[in-house]
């Protein structure tokens, strides 16, 4: 593993997290991916894991000390400042910035380290969607999928894939959507999150026999995912079973009591209202 890469894995490849892109929309809106590691303990490390830990103290500190730092440094250090700069821009909602800075990482990683600039693509294509741009952020996530495809990454193929349906249904564009996460879920079959995605996808298209095998698949990887349980809930009250709509928005409730997907379930169930009583046994 490159020491780049492992500086990259401390955070997830989705820069976003839980805000907004673009238009307020279940299948684009995802919370962030978890992937840390370890990196090796030197002085480029210490620092971004300084800028990392100022980003929850205060976004703009962090964001100012990695401007100068990338002002003054070179090679992997300017590298890991543009990285740091991006996840501050994006804390702050400049995602003009956080796109500019992870595309400026991409493009000063060595042209060898495909996995690396794969990564970083990924996140500058998710900053371009959380700004409203998704033809750009399309061309970005698809130039990250040829990385991580000429990397033989699976893994970063799917995540790049699965970002890139996001965008082509901010476009409109449901098919070649389906494709992308076809891709993804055939390249990556073990990761419940293009299973999610696909299923709330066919739902949309409604196609709720496939969205209802692709949630089953969703729920057998990531069993207590709150996301999944309340896309399985929608797939079921569409498709005319509310018991089994209410029995999966009532797990998410009991299991995740204090999380967003929590309140999210508990406004379904008054949506729908409570079950009909049995009527007087004769």
């Amino acid at each position: 593993m490159s020491f780049l890469l492992a500086l990259l894995l401390q955070v997830g490849p989705n820069p976003v997290g839980g805000s907004t892109l673009g238009t307020p929309d279940e299948l684009i809106d995802r919370p962030p991916r978890e992937n840390a590691i370890e990196a090796p303990s030197n002085p480029t490390s210490e620092w971004l894991q300084q800028c990392l830990d100022q980003l929850d103290e205060d976004a703009a500190r962090a964001h100012t000390q990695a401007q100068i730092r990338r002002s003054e440094t070179s090679g992997p250090d300017r590298v890991v400042a543009n990285h740091c700069l991006g996840l501050a821009a994006t804390e702050l909602g400049l995602w003009n910035d956080a796109r500019m800075a992870f595309v400026a990482a991409r493009d000063e990683t060595p042209a060898g380290e495909l996995r690396t600039r794969a990564r970083f693509g990924t996140m500058a294509g998710n900053a371009a969607l959380g700004g409203g741009d998704a033809e750009a952020a399309l061309q970005l996530l698809n130039d990250a999928r040829e990385d991580a495809r000429s990397a033989a990454s699976a893994t970063l193929e799917a995540l790049a894939a699965a970002d890139a349906a996001r965008a082509l249904v901010t476009l409109d564009r449901m098919d070649e959507a389906l494709s992308a996460l076809d891709t993804a879920t055939r390249i990556e079959p073990n990761q419940a999150e293009g299973w999610l995605l696909k299923a709330t996808l066919l739902r949309r298209l409604n196609r709720l026999g496939d969205a209802q095998a692709a949630i089953e698949t969703a729920g057998g990887l990531a069993p207590l995912d709150g996301q999944i349980g309340l896309e399985a809930g929608v797939i079921a009250v569409l498709s005319g079973r509310e018991d089994a709509a209410r029995r999966s928005w009532q797990s998410v409730i009991e299991s995740q009591p204090d999380s967003l997907a929590a309140r999210t379930a508990k406004s379904y169930l008054a949506q729908i209202g409570p079950a009909a009583e049995e009527g007087p046994t004769p």
